[in-house]
């Protein structure tokens, strides 16, 4: 039976390997950790469960046809729900805004807080579903690198409406023609940090993530985003895929004149292959599994994604005017990014994302109190005094959640754990930290990012959030389905 070897165990990895398993490959996961899941992880803190990583959830069809694949009902393993409300925002001033996952509720009530027109605000999520409509099956479901992907009736009509995909304008050019209110903006201008990019660099096509959340839903899972991890993992153990803990691969071994792969050396063993996919970040694939080969320097030196400081709290009382994912805004935006990306550094008034999975998962606290995953935005890792950075970042967050929410936080945080761009490049090797691999500040990023294969080297693949499509799991999970399509039926 021919062998397939899958080098990491995110949630790409996984997915490659349900895929390859069902192709007929004997398929080996290596894994560096002793668990599985990569960013997709967990933490336990006394009586307080977290998501270690990912919090959002959108796409679930993704996972679903994963169970489906092998003949079996996703519900029996898997089960989720759709959230009414998308996200809670708070801005300084006082005004809040809770954004309803039902387009319509949606469009009357931001144009009701925010002073809008009603048809601008629907102009514009119709537009961004046109947006996803027309780009979907071009950007995201195919590789960009083979010509057969341009040979279709959906690429030619992408190209004959690009000038509605914004390619052009920023994210925040696009918003702010449609909208006046500096809040709506900000509001729609966050969802560049859905790929770890800036909304003033990032091209305006973006706006179509919203589409996502509203159109498509929003999600939790129950158990926890860890149980998407979980539930693939054993769906993987059971299809007959073997996985090697605290097992780091050192090489991907090729023949002798590099033009195909023929297994993977992990400490003293040898495991031969006929298929080697790298779920790991591509920089460290290059540099570390794969130095005899010539490296796509331009690619391997694009811009890094954003990272990020976590706080991770155990809060002994409840706030119900939270919900599953809350929003505190910086009071300047542009400044905020600009501190990220260009000065490497952390802004003093930064925007808090606060995630409560105890609010749908009550298990996850004890009785009255909640679980607190404090998330800002942060550049990767380039040597910066961290230490000092979090320290600061530590007391500018609980100002911030102090002064919106008029509490004293720091009075009821019982447990703390610290998660920064150092530890997650520890953890995940993802390269200085960054959640999304290259960031897309630039109009061209999608074709930039790397392929799934690598043209010269038979037998070569690539998984994840570091290559095409991109950051996140449902594009990771997209990442997979690509490979498969790729990798030669037996």
């Amino acid at each position: 039976m021919p062998k397939a070897v899958v080098v990491g165990s995110g949630i790409a990895g996984i997915a490659s390997a349900l895929r390859l398993r069902k192709k007929g490959y004997q398929v080996i996961v290596y894994e560096a950790n002793d668990y599985p899941g990569g960013k997709l992880h967990v933490l336990h803190n006394g009586p307080y469960r977290f998501d270690l990583g990912p919090s959002l959830f959108t796409l679930p069809k993704l996972v679903d046809e994963l169970f489906s694949l092998f003949g079996k009902d996703p519900r029996d393993h898997f089960n989720y729900i759709r959230k009414e409300t998308v996200c809670q925002y708070f801005w300084e001033d006082g005004t809040t805004f809770s954004a309803a996952a039902n387009p319509e509720e949606f469009v009357r009530s931001a144009a009701d807080t925010f002073n809008e027109q009603p048809e601008h605000i629907q102009e514009y999520l119709e537009r961004n579903r046109e947006k996803y409509r027309l780009t979907a099956p071009l950007f995201l479901e195919q590789s960009l690198h083979r010509l057969n992907t341009y040979l279709s009736l959906e690429t030619l009509e992408a190209i004959l409406k690009i000038s509605r995909l914004d390619i052009g304008k920023s994210l925040n050019q696009v918003n702010a023609e449609y909208f006046s209110n500096p809040k709506l903006i900000q509001l729609f201008n966050r969802y560049a940090t859905y790929n770890g990019s800036s909304p003033f660099i990032t091209p305006g096509i973006m706006s179509m993530i919203p589409h996502l959340e509203m159109d498509l839903g929003t999600y939790f899972p129950l158990g926890g985003m860890h149980e998407i991890t979980m539930s693939l993992y054993r769906l993987a153990v059971d299809e007959g895929v073997e996985f090697r803990f605290n097992k780091k691969v050192q090489r991907i071994l090729l023949n002798k004149n590099n033009s195909q792969v023929t297994g993977v050396i992990s400490g003293e063993e040898t495991e031969p292959a006929d298929v080697v996919v790298s779920n790991m970040d591509i920089v460290p694939t290059y540099r570390k599994l794969l130095p005899e080969l010539p490296s796509p320097e331009k690619t391997l030196q694009q811009e890094r994604s954003s990272s990020a400081l976590i706080f991770y709290w155990g809060i002994s009382r409840s706030f119900p005017e939270l919900d599953l994912h809350n929003i505190l805004f910086s009071e300047n935006y542009r400044e905020e990014f600009d501190h990220i990306f260009t000065k490497k550094s952390l802004y003093h008034d930064p925007t808090v994302y606060i995630n409560i999975s105890s609010k749908n998962e009550p298990g996850d606290a004890p009785e009255g109190h909640e679980n607190w995953f404090v998330m800002i935005n942060a550049p990767g890792d380039y040597g910066q005094d961290w230490d000092k950075m979090i320290a600061n970042a530590r007391q500018h967050v609980i100002s911030k959640i102090n002064r919106i929410l008029k509490v004293s936080i720091e009075d009821h945080i019982t447990s703390s754990y610290t998660l920064d761009p150092r530890g997650i490049e520890k953890n995940t090797a993802s390269f200085r930290g960054a959640l999304y691999g290259a960031a897309s500040n630039d109009k061209f990023a999608a074709f930039l990012r790397h392929p799934n294969f690598k043209s010269s080297v038979k037998g070569l693949y690539f998984c994840g959030g570091s290559v095409h499509p991109g950051g996140g799991i449902p594009l990771s999970l997209l990442s997979a389905k690509i490979v498969n399509d790729l990798v030669p039926e037996l």
